[in-house]
């Protein structure tokens, strides 16, 4: 018999897949040669893509990549991506987006302050 405790069952949250998809598309928004845009039209429909150049040595792309709406919509929600200054349109309005930035302040060490001998000293060693 199985213990309920050893094999417990784990929420969606906590899916892999979730993580690397979040990953993946974490990845296109990053790189600076790929923007990504959001596209929502006058329905309320909204797409995340991008256009993939065309690599004449792989004999592919030249064509619009559409990202995964709900992975998008959930980088958005936790706020990992934002979205910029909008270009309105009468049938859709596009924004761009990008990771957002989370500036992390340095850490500063306390460090007591050396006396001015011993800071010589130092120096001239």
């Amino acid at each position: 018999m199985v213990s309920p405790v050893l094999y417990q069952s784990r929420s969606r949250s906590d899916d892999p897949f979730e993580a690397a998809a979040d990953a993946g598309v974490l990845r296109v928004m990053s790189d600076s040669r790929t923007p990504v845009f959001l596209t929502v039209h006058a329905r309320g429909r909204r797409r995340y893509g991008y256009w993939q150049p065309y690599d004449h040595i792989a004999d592919r792309g030249g064509c619009y990549v559409a990202l995964p709406t709900p992975v998008c919509d959930r980088l958005y929600s936790q706020g990992r991506i934002t979205l910029g200054d909008p270009l309105v349109d009468p049938g859709k309005t596009t924004y761009r987006v990008r990771p957002a930035n989370d500036p992390v302040a340095p850490v500063r060490i306390p460090v007591a302050p050396l006396p001015a001998v011993a800071a010589a000293q130092t120096l001239a060693a």
